[in-house]
């Protein structure tokens, strides 16, 4: 799936949280509902893919989990990320490009159909695939204790099974954020993020350092598939001068295609982050939204707000010539490039561990639907039992009564006259974001106050949760009615004459 990541470690954020943050976007022509719910793997004993037909054997120990799937399950759950009980939380996956020296080396695991009929000649049984992002966050999320140990747990299914594609999987706990990225069909990598720094991806392999002596000795800032080194190096895919190796260079694409739909993202993002550290624009510019040396990760300018990082995973490149929406540039500029805030974004979910707040409340699952430049993203109580109706009932059908189709119609009549619904946009972001906040900052006292142990906490979250789904519906739902109304207004076939 094309998606958007960023990552942000303690030390750079606002508040001391880390954060791990991702859009979900449908392919190309498509659009997949979204629901928020709470998932109990106890009883579980094995997992089928319907991708792959691949059969995995569970372990015990499992932990309730929230979850962002699918409404349609014709290609499974597609789990997508959530926190579990234990606080820690996974976000899988943000589709990598690779390369064919790498595909060539280590072929994907791919499902292969039976070939006629059992028991006739020339009979070829089916052969299972490996595990991809329908599977990650169902396999590991559960089961992880940490952000180091869900590496680790995905890791090793990845060596033992297989994959039959290029992924991006972020893990969080309280004090630490990895990015692990896989390497052909059955290699992979990761890195901690630095705890000053945020990282920016684009669906391209962004990894542009790693230390493969850490990874295969002490293990302290990077992790790898056990052969890795000699993966390399049998391979011949370090094609560095220097000795240092770039998995961007080694194990990542730098195609035509990478300038105009992945690069400019993440150009648009650190434009955002660190406006002022670099000159972004213009001929003498330091760095070009087709540029390949983008930095992974860098320290931002300021601590990086809740609110930052909504803005950037709905940039559309204002103020730049490249702006769908603007005035800037030349109509064939405005669609040169891939917006990140873009019309098949299916959600947002942004993780959040507080340091500051008791285990039972700690962490915040910030979650928006439908296309970002025209929604809001509210925040939820993870240590719940159960989530909001609103958020959690997506039918596969078009209906204003949930919060994926209501943001949905809101975006294509918004999006037919930007100028006019924007003002509308803005206002109801602002006024959901404050309320939410206040809800928060409210439970969060009386959880505090009451020393309120994480089992004895479901009900005032979930009470908390329930508040807010409550306003975001009324809010939506007005929302809806102004951008009605404006687009309704500026129909192509109104006339100034009046019949009354």
């Amino acid at each position: 799936m094309p998606c958007t990541t960023i990552l942000v470690g303690k030390n750079a954020s606002y508040d001391g949280s880390t954060i791990v943050a991702r859009n979900e976007d449908s392919a190309g022509g498509t659009f997949d509902p979204k629901q928020f719910l709470v998932a109990d793997p106890a009883g579980r004993t094995s997992y089928t893919s319907v991708i792959s037909h691949l059969t995995i054997p569970l372990p015990e120990g499992g932990r309730r989990y929230t979850t962002l799937p699918n409404a349609d399950r014709k290609e499974g759950l597609w789990e997508e990320a959530g926190f579990s009980i234990r606080n820690v939380g996974m976000s899988a996956t943000e589709t990598l490009t690779t390369n064919e020296r790498v595909l060539g080396a280590d072929p994907f695991v791919t499902m292969r159909p039976a070939v006629g009929t059992p028991g006739e000649e020339g009979y070829e049984p089916e052969v299972v695939g490996g595990i991809g992002e329908e599977d990650m966050v169902t396999l590991v999320l559960p089961y992880m204790r940490s952000a180091r140990d869900g590496v680790r747990i995905l890791g090793s299914l990845l060596e033992r099974y297989g994959t039959y594609e290029s992924n991006g999987i972020a893990f969080c706990d309280v004090n630490e954020v990895w990015w692990m990225e896989t390497v052909g069909g059955h290699h992979w990598i990761a890195r901690r993020v630095p705890d000053d720094c945020y990282v920016t991806m684009p669906n391209q392999l962004g990894l542009d350092s790693f230390d493969l002596v850490d990874a295969l000795g002490e293990k302290r800032e990077h992790l790898c598939s056990a052969d890795m080194g000699i993966f390399v190096d049998r391979n011949h895919l370090d094609v560095s001068l220097d000795g240092r190796l770039n998995p961007r260079d080694a194990f990542g694409s730098h195609s035509d295609a990478d300038h105009v739909y992945n690069t400019p993202r993440a150009w648009a993002m650190q434009r955002h982050l660190n406006a002022t550290s670099n000159t972004w624009d213009g001929p003498a510019a330091d760095l070009r939204p087709e540029d390949d040396d983008i930095p992974w990760c860098r320290v931002p300018e300021r601590k990086v707000t809740i609110e930052d990082v909504k803005y950037v995973l709905s940039l559309h490149y204002q103020g730049t010539p490249f702006d769908p929406y603007g005035t800037l540039g030349t109509p064939a500029s405005r669609g040169m490039y891939r917006p990140i805030g873009i019309n098949r974004n299916n959600h947002l979910a942004v993780l959040q561990l507080r340091p500051y707040e008791p285990l039972a409340s700690r962490a915040l699952e910030w979650v928006a639907y439908g296309s970002n430049v025209f929604n809001v993203l509210v925040p939820f109580y993870a240590n719940v039992t159960t989530t909001p109706g609103y958020l959690a009932d997506t039918t596969t059908h078009v209906t204003t009564e949930n919060f994926y189709w209501a943001n949905r119609v809101v975006a294509a009549l918004a999006d037919a006259n930007f100028g006019a619904n924007l003002p509308h946009v803005e206002r109801y972001q602002e006024k959901v974001g404050a309320a939410a906040r206040a809800v928060i900052g409210e439970t969060d006292r009386a959880i505090r106050e009451d020393d309120v142990d994480c089992v004895a906490a479901h009900e005032p979250l979930e009470e908390a949760n329930r508040r807010i789904a409550a306003l975001l519906r009324t809010e939506t739902d007005d929302l809806l009615d102004h951008v009605l109304y404006e687009t309704s207004m500026r129909m192509r076939n109104a006339f100034s004459r009046s019949d009354n």
